[in-house]
């Protein structure tokens, strides 16, 4: 561009001294032409910018982890000139830690019309990828002018979290809520408040469960299938607090998210509804978010995220637990903190019958050093990445 400049005043310098050594008309009509060119590409392209609108367009707000999802840059272009050449910086980063990459896109833009350039992102981990135009820039025919649109226009997807298998179990408690008590729909218990339902006597039966006023219809003997509670005090505090500010800081928080999604659907396929607690940054408060299956699931994951911004900040967790000492039949934690003062009172002050801890490692060599011995607290080594194989037979 710099040398199209030069070459354009050396042009303009040479038809000068043309105009200046020859009388003739058609000089000063060459130097006028010359002259004007500059002026015409620079009001054109100015005009041109202040028509252009840039803007992104997805199908939709949410991916998958590892699969390519489509982006559109979408220009439109209102004016009558057309722009021969445009370039689109783009930047996208996961905002767990803000390593930006960038894509450089070479296009046209024709008058009054729309051009949509597609391009395929994909991304390793879940989270927030945040797509933004650095700058669109436009030249004129000449390359003697540029202007730059479209700052910081972007858009947000959610790339959504795997479930793993874990091997584990839920354990039936005797603390349920009295008040508003859920119970099984497939799974007969021990609670006589619920029938769940009516069969024939079969040997060994308590005779307290027998229906006598159904059994002197039918002249057999119907028993009543009591039903089995599913809303004992249930909770998984999920601590965002992390302090790694390295290449592990995006693998710590992804393996974080989905230590909690795989927990939440052992629980859903055991019928237990449970709390998911977290910090959420956006209302500057740590909140409780009720899970009594996948869409609530699927809901909460996508509202956990979509409140993590660029200055994502997590309150350490500490605070919560002075306020919030309620009974819990079974309480997880998920952290990445260094910090065993948490540990130390969910141990000692912490009112849960079932206490784990699920605590998220660099590699194998660091779980074998996690030696953290508390009397009422289960300490589970979780290296980044490998959720199925370091959790086995978990209880909650």
């Amino acid at each position: 561009m710099l040398i199209m400049k030069i070459l354009f005043a050396l042009l303009i310098i040479v038809c000068a001294v043309f105009y200046i050594l020859y009388i003739w008309d058609f000089s000063l009509i060459l130097l006028i032409v010359i002259c004007s060119v500059p002026v015409l590409m620079f009001t054109s392209l100015l005009i041109t910018k202040k028509m252009l609108s840039v803007d992104y367009a997805v199908k939709s707000r949410t991916a998958a982890k590892q699969e390519p999802f489509d982006v559109q840059l979408c220009v439109s272009n209102r004016s009558i000139f057309p722009v021969g050449k445009a370039e689109a910086i783009v930047e996208y980063f996961n905002i767990f830690n803000n390593q930006v990459n960038y894509i450089e896109l070479h296009f046209p833009i024709q008058a009054r019309n729309e051009q949509r350039l597609t391009f395929k992102l994909s991304s390793r981990f879940c989270g927030k990828i945040r797509i933004r135009s650095a700058y669109v820039t436009i030249y004129d025919p000449l390359r003697l002018f540029k202007f730059k649109v479209g700052k910081n226009i972007g858009a947000d997807i959610v790339i959504l979290p795997e479930g793993h298998d874990i091997n584990g179990i839920v354990v039936s408690n005797d603390r349920f809520n009295d008040e508003s008590s859920v119970f099984s729909e497939y799974k007969p218990g021990d609670d006589p408040s619920e029938v769940f339902d009516l069969r024939e006597y079969n040997a060994g039966d308590k005779l307290s469960r027998i229906h006598w006023k159904l059994t002197s219809k039918r002249d057999e003997f119907i028993v009543k299938d009591y039903s089995q509670p599913v809303d004992s005090p249930a909770a998984i505090f999920l601590n965002l607090r992390c302090t790694e500010e390295s290449e592990y800081t995006l693998p710590i928080f992804d393996t974080l998210i989905e230590a909690f999604v795989s927990l939440s659907q052992l629980y859903i396929e055991n019928e237990h509804q449970h709390t998911l607690i977290y910090f959420n940054p956006r209302e500057k408060q740590f909140v409780q978010r009720l899970i009594n299956g996948m869409d609530s699931l699927a809901s909460a994951v996508n509202e956990l995220i979509l409140t993590f911004s660029e200055e994502f900040y997590a309150e350490s967790p500490e605070p919560f637990f002075v306020n919030n000492n309620s009974g819990w039949a079974s309480f997880t934690l998920i952290t990445a903190d260094e910090d065993n003062r948490l540990l130390e009172h969910i141990d000692n002050e912490l009112d849960a019958d079932i206490k784990n801890v699920l605590k998220i490692v660099k590699s194998a060599e660091a779980a074998d050093e996690t030696d953290e011995i508390y009397s009422s607290v289960n300490i589970i080594p979780v290296v980044i990445g490998r959720i199925s194989s370091s959790v086995r037979d978990i209880e909650l």
